[in-house]
């Protein structure tokens, strides 16, 4: 593997070129790789099964210490690749609040913030192309 970032690196077995590619990897690609799977409602709604995170979606941690718990996203670090969701803090021995990351893998999407039209319009758009060539095979 190059010392520099392709996006036309497929694959490897090796791990340590794995976690390259994700260093390595540019904020677009990081983004992407931000995915949470959707609730079993959204995942019928929009016929995918996982949607890059963005800030205001609803979601329920689905592993760790605050398993269940559910709020909204508050604030995304692209470059470590965590999430921070409002409402879940854990207490420094001097009393102060700090907000706890997650990875995106550990949460499930709940609600779908839909203020962006560029968004909503995505996943309508793979939405109409699936239902589309659901109809052409029944025929």
């Amino acid at each position: 593997m190059k010392k520099q970032f392709s996006k036309s690196w497929i694959a490897s077995r090796q791990t340590r070129k794995q976690r390259k590619y994700r260093a390595n990897a540019g904020f677009q690609v990081r983004h992407k790789m931000m995915s949470s799977n959707l609730a079993e409602e959204l995942r019928k709604r929009y016929s995918r099964r996982s949607v890059p995170i963005r800030m205001g979606d609803k979601v329920r941690v689905m592993a760790g210490e605050f398993r269940g718990k559910v709020g909204k996203i508050s604030l995304i670090s692209i470059r470590k690749m965590k999430v921070a969701i409002e409402g879940i803090q854990f207490t420094k021995k001097d009393g102060t609040k700090v907000n706890s990351f997650f990875h995106p893998s550990n949460l499930q999407i709940q609600e779908l913030n839909t203020d962006d039209k560029k968004r909503v319009g995505f996943l309508n758009r793979k939405n109409r192309a699936k239902s589309a060539s659901e109809t052409k095979e029944q025929k």
